[in-house]
Order: structure tokens, then sequence, then C-alpha cells
């Protein structure tokens, strides 16, 4: 038969004096805590604490931002006013007695008459007849005929530098017929003034006449 060791019944057992030990430990700390003995401890065990004021560090002062752009805002419209010049009235006339003098205009004399150049135009040459053109064939044969009146720009020389038709005879072919032969053999006496030959335009007039 085993051996069972008889229960402690006894009230201050191990556990139970571990447990009352726990209760007045916590009443105690209770205590110290409501009758303010802490601070104390603190004081006693740490010394007494110190606080010092930091000062804050001195701001620098820095310069405030430019000012903004002024924008001049212009000036209202203002209308011109309005101007009346009043133009005051004729004064009195004044009575004055003046000695005024009259001098009579100058006569100009007349202009010296333009002493006129004698001049001769542009003539045939007795020396060199002049030649008639050659009558066209077709013109013949339509039985095309007239007189063509010619201005002719004669040069100092003698010879035809130019050649327009004034009068036409009517028919193409024969004025171009006779201007062809005035510019090609026509030797004519030039134009004069005062007894030289200078150019000058002369008029000569070239006849188509059917003779059969």
């Amino acid at each position: 038969m085993a051996y069972a060791p008889a229960a402690d019944t006894s009230f201050f057992t191990r556990r139970g004096l571990v447990f009352i030990l726990i209760v007045l430990l916590h009443i105690g700390m209770f205590y110290v805590l409501a009758s303010g003995m802490s601070h104390r401890i603190v004081e006693v065990v740490l010394g007494p604490i110190e606080t010092r004021l930091i000062d804050e560090a001195p701001k620098t002062d820095e310069p405030p931002p430019p000012p903004p752009p002024k924008i001049e805002t212009p000036p209202p419209f203002v209308p011109p006013p309005d101007v009346s010049i009043v133009i005051p009235a004729d004064a009195a006339p004044t009575t004055a007695i003046r000695q005024t003098t009259t001098v009579a205009p100058v006569a100009q004399p007349p202009p010296a008459p333009v002493a006129k150049v004698p001049s001769t135009p542009p003539k045939s040459d007795p020396r060199r007849p002049l030649s008639q053109p050659e009558y066209p064939p077709s013109s013949r044969r339509a039985g095309e005929a007239g007189t063509v009146v010619l201005e002719v720009y004669v040069n100092e020389n003698g010879r035809a530098d130019e050649v327009r038709i004034k009068k036409s005879s009517g028919f193409p072919k024969l004025d171009e017929a006779a201007v062809r032969e005035v510019k090609r053999s026509w030797r004519l006496v030039p134009g004069t003034e005062n007894g030289k030959p200078v150019p000058m335009w002369g008029q000569f007039a070239v006849t188509f006449k059917l003779t059969d």
C-alpha cells in the first residue's frame, strides 16, 4: 500500500506567505504614491532637477521682396474743350489825311521782232531726175491707179532717211511701191537755212497711171 503525504492544512504555508507579502507590497506602494513620498524619494536618488530655458536662435532679418512693378494707368480720356474764336468787330474808321503819290506805269518796249531765217525746202535734182516706181503687176491687172502723197525726211546729203505716207492712193500695193522706190533710188537737193544744207522734211507726190 503506497504512502501518500498528508496535505498541509496550515494557513501559514509558503504560498500563503508569498501572497501576503505581495499584498503588503502593493499596499505600501499605494501609500507612498498617495502621501507624496515618491517625489522625495526621486529627489534623494536623482538629486534636484535643473531646468534651463534655451533662448531661441536670433532670426536674421531678410530683406523684404521687391515691390511689384507699378503699372501706370492711362489718364482718363478728357474730350478737348470747345474753343470758339470770337472775331472782334472792326474798329470804327478813323479820319486821317495822308498824302499819296501816284506813279505812272512805265511802258515796256515791244519785243524785238524775231529775224526770219531764210530757208528752202528739199526739192528734186534736175541733174538726177526722180525715178518712177515700178508698177506692181497685180495692181496693173486689177486696174488700180492713183496718186500717193509722201513726206520725205531728206538729210544734208540729199538721201531719204525716212518716208511716211501723208495721203494714200487708196491701194496699199501702190503706196508700198512708192515708199520703196524713194528709199532706194531717189537723190534730192537738201533743204537749206541761211544757204547751208540741213536735214528737213519735204513733200512729194507719186502718180500711178495706166497708159493702155
